[in-house]
């Protein structure tokens, strides 16, 4: 091969690497960090950018995107309960040339540090609280976090999202006695609720019945008004049908006795044998006075009524 064609072939390659270290692309939500013979020079985001060969280099690269950071922290309550909890914070590089500068230089390991500060914030608010605030305040003790958590990496470049507390898992034991803690709580209010339901039921059974008492006795007053006014019916009939001078005295005692005597008849009907008990008469007269009072009570009812209608 001649000489010429080795020099041209040498030359190709040189400007071909000196093209290829001139020339550097910088993705999209990155940052590039040049260093001129050593020291910092200038921040390259996205795009395409030059650079002076073999003097500028690209130092490193600086995600801005937002990343997440799970920290899981064990520590003790007030009330002397271990803990553990899952922090996770939301992070990005502020972007601007100062803050991705000093991202990029002044942490040599972002996470483990971020790491280091959620654990002191964490164990500096926890034993604040017992084990029962820890749940209902966790949103206090991530707000907390992410304050303290701000003002302390800020003056390295980054920035905090949000600050999420996302698990807390107490002791095992303390979890099976929690447990039955709220089962307890759950039998004792189910038991006030089935002993409240019983209540209701024996006070609908009682005001059914006291309301059953009282339309049976209405119905026994009204039936026996209607017997008495339908003697009183039946006496009136019988005494126009008599001649004049008929008490009305003589008209019941008449009716009295031919209702007695119907009633005897009556039992000797279909060959049915009866045996008749001693009985004085006196006892039916006791009937009748009993029957005629009851006729002038309903009469004194039925005028009554008619006298407010």
């Amino acid at each position: 091969m001649p000489i010429s064609l080795l020099i041209y072939f040498f030359a190709a390659i040189i400007i071909f690497f000196l093209l290829a270290s001139t020339f550097y692309i910088v993705r999209q939500k990155t940052a590039v960090i040049i260093e001129r013979l050593g020291k910092f020079t200038t921040v390259s985001k996205a795009g395409l950018h030059l650079k002076i060969p073999f003097i500028d280099k690209i130092a490193g690269r600086v995600n801005l995107k937002v990343r997440e950071l799970p920290v899981e922290v064990e520590t003790k309550t007030l009330d002397d309960v271990f803990v553990r909890l899952v922090v996770s914070v939301q992070y990005y590089v502020v972007n601007s040339e100062e803050g991705i500068q000093m991202a990029f230089y002044k942490l040599d390991d972002p996470e483990r540090q971020i790491q280091s500060y959620v654990f002191d914030s964490i164990r500096s608010e926890v034993p604040k609280l017992i084990l029962d605030d820890v749940f209902s305040e966790k949103d206090k003790i991530a707000t907390a976090v992410q304050l303290e958590l701000s003002e302390t990496i800020k003056e390295y470049g980054f920035a905090i999202v949000k600050t999420l507390v996302t698990d807390i898992d107490p002791d095992a034991r303390v979890k099976e006695s929690m447990n039955e803690i709220n089962a307890a709580k759950r039998m004792k209010e189910a038991a006030k609720e089935y002993a409240e339901a019983e209540k209701i039921k024996v006070v609908a059974a009682a005001e059914a019945e006291a309301q059953s008492k009282k339309l049976q006795g209405i119905g026994i007053a009204d039936q026996r008004i209607a017997i008495a006014n339908g003697l009183k019916l039946s006496v009136e009939e019988v005494r126009g049908a008599m001649e004049d001078g008929v008490t009305g005295q003589q008209v019941m005692n008449m009716l009295f006795m031919t209702q007695h005597y119907d009633t005897v008849s009556r039992l000797s009907e279909n060959g049915v044998n009866t045996i008749f008990m001693p009985y004085s008469p006196n006892s039916v007269g006791e009937l009748q006075a009993q029957i005629q009072s009851s006729m002038l009570a309903a009469d004194t009812i039925t005028k009554g009524n008619q006298k407010k209608g």
